[in-house]
């Protein structure tokens, strides 16, 4: 069995093309694993196939990077529209990153009058590797009604709902099918000696010499072919089709790819109600066996892709469904005894989404720590963490639409209602100015009384030192035994601040003190050393930090400017840009944002960038916040805590 990825963006017509190849020959099996993931088995001219389709935009690419790591080929399947191209850039991109061998399909072309020149031009804009036509469009009447293909050089007219017609080709082809049909040769001959020879000699090259040199580029990933048709028309899915079966490598190819002799490569792990973990797995260094050794444990049932069917086996290069195998996980490459983590492509782009997520009733909180784990295994794209000032988990993701189908599923599966909120800013504070402090503690309630007396100074430090304590104390005023009680102290006054945060670089120092032989404790000397500090902050100009983040935006070129307005709307420093080495038509963009603006970062770039781009935010530093902002801010943690 051989195994192919249809991706693309939102609308292109991925699965209507899914369903068209897979009908060609043979009554399909598929499986719908999820609403955006789903399998289907079929047979061409008495071969197996199994075709992964997944939904597009920015949140499933993590799903598309691993059913490509179990793909012998990729097929991109683009609109036919030239400023569609964009939309293609990620899928285009992720394909090269990952080496997967990949053809083009320009769909719907029996509803369009565009230029194929015009739309191939704006895909090799975000391509490394040349995108190359197999076949020509022949029009009439404005419409574009039929293909040539430029190495069999035969002529296919569309019929709606059928199969495309064998006809002559058209005079008024003729010279752009030569034209297109040298350039391919010439193309193509940049890889084969024997036929750059046969064309320099003005030899016309055999047929099955210029597919088999086609066949080898597309294998080795030297170029892109492009394919022309229709899914919904039926229309070039033929050639399309004998194209994958002539030149799509075997799964032994895919295993060397990614550098592995493994077993088995964990495709996509689902958590089904009643059946468990449920892990598809496909065979690619050898045969699978109900009950074998994988990654350490024995495998359990194995089933078809439908989920339903026992199998005893999962033949090489085939697909199937192992349930029960709680050791397996999505995202892995295994042997008999280990396993190997995916390369870094298949896992899609760093979550950036932040959102805090609690359950609507109390009881539900230890099921939701459960079920936040079970999604982590099973999403990409999805990481869990604890938010330090609540407590609470706080979810890194894709995007808006994908914290929705978390929502959806937490519901659904498991029975969890969630609320979701942003997640707060690490606001800090600091003081302007120096301060010393004098402060006793004293208590007598009966029995052992409480003492301690301190005189403190405490000052700003540069930004970034952090916090330092020392003592300058003669005399023995405070002995020393308590001294460590007192920095405890100051660190604890520190936890929160009088703006309602906490506070950083001070310098805190004890300077003098009293004690007493009898009331005078560790607890007296930290009680004493904390209310010092306390008092003395609210005395030393406090201000308030807002973090600022280093941000790099992964954005298509043609959105820079528009990015530029985005970030000065959140009150960002534009740092400048620079061209992806690695992607061909992306920038890579620089600024510096305050953390509290990353929510709407996330949720204003993909209308900035039609849904194309992603971010990444490292902490930088922290900037003082002052007048009515301040204020609101510090405001509005206060009432928190009330």
């Amino acid at each position: 069995m051989r195994c192919f990825t249809v991706l693309g963006p939102s609308s292109s017509g991925k699965t209507t093309l899914v369903e068209a190849l897979s009908q060609l020959d043979s009554k399909p099996v598929k499986s719908e694993l999820t609403d955006f993931f789903s399998l289907t088995e079929f047979t061409y001219l008495d071969e197996p196939w199994c075709a992964f389709d997944i939904a597009g935009g920015s949140d499933y690419l993590g799903f598309v990077g691993q059913a490509l790591a179990a793909s012998d080929a990729a097929i991109l399947c683009v609109p036919p529209e030239p400023e569609a191209a964009v939309l293609c850039a990620p899928y285009l991109r992720l394909a090269e990153e990952s080496g997967t061998p990949c053809v083009l399909f320009i769909n719907r072309m029996d509803t369009t009058d565009n230029r194929v020149r015009d739309i191939v031009a704006e895909l090799q804009a975000y391509a490394n590797h040349t995108i190359i036509l197999r076949q020509v469009p022949i029009h009439q009447g404005g419409e574009i009604v039929g293909t040539v293909d430029l190495i069999s050089e035969r002529a296919w007219k569309f019929q709606a709902g059928e199969p495309s017609r064998l006809i002559e080709i058209p005079d008024g082809v003729l010279e752009r099918e030569q034209e297109a049909r040298a350039e391919l040769l010439e193309h193509l001959s940049d890889f084969d000696d024997h036929l750059l020879e046969e064309l320099i000699e003005d030899k016309t090259p055999p047929l099955d010499e210029v597919y088999d040199v086609a066949a080898g580029v597309l294998r080795e990933t030297e170029d892109i072919p492009a394919f022309l048709g229709s899914a919904s028309g039926k229309n070039g899915i033929t050639r399309l089709m004998k194209s994958l079966r002539h030149e799509a490598p075997s799964a032994q190819v895919t295993a060397e790819r990614l550098g592995q002799s493994a077993l088995a490569a964990g495709v996509f792990a689902s958590f089904r109600k009643h059946m468990g973990k449920a892990v598809v797995l496909r065979a690619l260094g050898g045969e699978i066996p109900s009950g074998a050794a994988l990654g350490g444990g024995s495998i359990g049932n194995l089933s078809g892709i439908d989920a339903k069917h026992p199998v005893q086996a999962i033949p090489v290069g085939a697909v199937g469904i192992a349930v029960k195998s709680d050791h397996l996980d999505a995202g892995f490459l295994y042997t008999a005894d280990g396993r190997t983590e995916m390369p870094d492509w298949t896992r899609g782009h760093v979550p950036s989404h932040a959102s805090l997520v609690t359950p609507q009733h109390e009881k539900d909180d230890a099921r939701l720590s459960a079920a936040l784990a079970r999604l982590e295994e099973t999403d990409p794209g999805l990481r869990v963490a604890q938010d330090e000032a609540s407590g609470h988990a706080v979810l890194r993701l894709q995007g808006p639409m994908h914290l929705r189908r978390i929502q959806a599923v937490l519901e659904a599966d498991f029975g969890i209602p969630v609320e979701t909120a942003p997640v707060a800013a690490s606001y800090r504070e600091t003081i302007a100015k120096r301060v010393d402090h004098q402060h006793r503690h004293r208590k007598q309630s009966g029995g052992a009384g409480q003492f301690a007396d301190v005189h403190m100074t405490i000052a700003p430090r540069s930004r970034g030192e952090g916090f330092a304590f020392d003592e300058v104390v003669k005399g023995g005023a405070v002995p020393r035994n308590y001294i460590p009680a007192v920095e405890t102290g100051a660190k604890d006054a520190l936890a929160l601040g009088p703006l309602g945060f906490p506070v950083i670089d001070v310098a805190v120092t004890l300077t003098d003190g009293k004690s007493h032989s009898v009331d005078s404790s560790d607890f007296a000397f930290r009680a004493a050393g904390k209310a010092c500090v306390k008092e003395a902050l609210g005395m030393a100009s406090p201000s308030l930090l807002q973090p600022i983040d280093r941000v790099n935006i992964h954005v298509p070129s043609i959105f820079s400017g528009a990015i530029v307005t985005l970030v000065s709307s959140l009150k960002g420093q534009v740092l400048g840009f620079d061209p992806n080495p690695e992607a061909k038509g992306w920038d890579i963009f620089h600024a510096l944002l305050p953390d509290s603006s990353l929510d709407e970062l996330s949720r204003s770039l993909g209308g900035a960038a039609q849904g194309t781009a992603w971010f990444e935010a490292e902490f930088d530093h922290y900037e003082e916040v002052h007048g009515k902002e301040a204020e609101r801010i510090s405001a509005e943690a206060k009432e928190v805590m009330a």
